[in-house]
Parts: C-alpha cells; structure tokens; sequence
C-alpha cells in the first residue's frame, strides 16, 4: 500500500508544494511547527532513511539546503532546523523548519489545524524566496 506521501506525489492527497524535480518534491506540513515548515521527500518511496542510496541522499539534502536558504531568507529565523525523525510516515522525509530555539522543533508545539489560507501566504512567500535563490525546482503549486 502507497503512503501518505506517495499518494501526495501522486495526486491523489492534496499538498502546498514549494518544489518539484523528477526526484524529489518539498510541501508544507500539514501540522507545521513554524510558518514555512517543509518535507523535503524522495518520490522514489524508502520507508528509512538509511536505506536511500547515496547519491539520492546528496539530492534530498541539496534540496533542503536550497530550500533552507529560502527559508532564511523569508523569515529571518535564528537558524533553520533540519530534523529527520522518520516515525509519522513510513517514507522518508526531511523538516526544513526556521527556528530560533530549540523548542521550535518540538512536534509537542505542532498546529494541528493551521488555516489553509496561511499555509499558501506561507507557500507563496517560500517560492519567491527560492526563486530569489535562483532555485530551478520551484513548484508552480
């Protein structure tokens, strides 16, 4: 059976994407812990981290690293977390969070009901930040 996130990639569930490449797409969470709260996620459908080959690792962490620098420069956060936690969805995924304390990546604080208008003023604000990163996955929608 497909996961969560696959069926996302699919079309099937809908998703805020902020990034799109033939390997991997990058969404808003759905239970955001900071405004512009990103999965990065392969397409290929890896259940643990450490079974994604290398050269796709180097992909998934290139892309959150660009899709970090939009985040910064966004929100001006402290730092931006990259957290790879790996228990909510058999699927391998990575949360580009801004932060400006540890307790920004306490899933504790997660909203569990953001406004769907927020997530896309979000989406919106991280796509013209990738685009002024000169990033080339940026998802139309």
């Amino acid at each position: 059976m497909a996961s969560v996130f696959s069926r996302i990639i699919n079309g099937e569930l809908p998703a805020t994407f902020v990034w799109r490449d033939d390997r991997c797409v990058g969404f808003l969470s759905i239970n955001p812990l900071r405004p512009g709260h990103t999965l990065v996620v392969p397409r290929r459908e890896v259940a643990h981290w450490i079974d994604v080959d290398a050269d796709e690792w180097a992909h998934l962490t290139a892309v959150a690293q660009t899709i970090g620098k939009a985040l910064d420069a966004a929100y001006s956060p402290a730092k931006v977390g990259l957290m790879l936690a790996g228990l909510e969805v058999a699927h391998t995924h990575l949360h580009v969070v801004p932060i400006d304390g540890m307790h920004d990546l306490d899933f504790a604080n997660a909203d569990p009901d953001p406004d769907p208008s927020v997530l896309e003023a979000a989406a919106d604000r991280v796509r013209d930040a990738l685009r002024e990163v000169g990033a080339e996955g940026v998802a139309d929608r």
